[in-house]
């Protein structure tokens, strides 16, 4: 009989939520830029960061 193996991938979810609020509080996202960065994030930190670097 086979074992069946069962992964758990909450950690990734959790992960990606805390940066999506990060995003929010840290670059005082408005509301509707708030709900675009749950998918864009990313992008919202890299404009940020490369502010800061030039």
């Amino acid at each position: 009989m086979e074992k069946i193996k069962i992964e758990q991938h909450g950690f990734t979810a959790f992960s990606w939520f805390a940066g999506w609020l990060f995003t929010i509080g840290f670059l005082n996202l408005s509301f509707w830029k708030g709900v675009l960065a749950i998918a864009l994030w990313p992008y919202f930190i890299g404009v940020a960061v490369s502010s800061f670097v030039r």
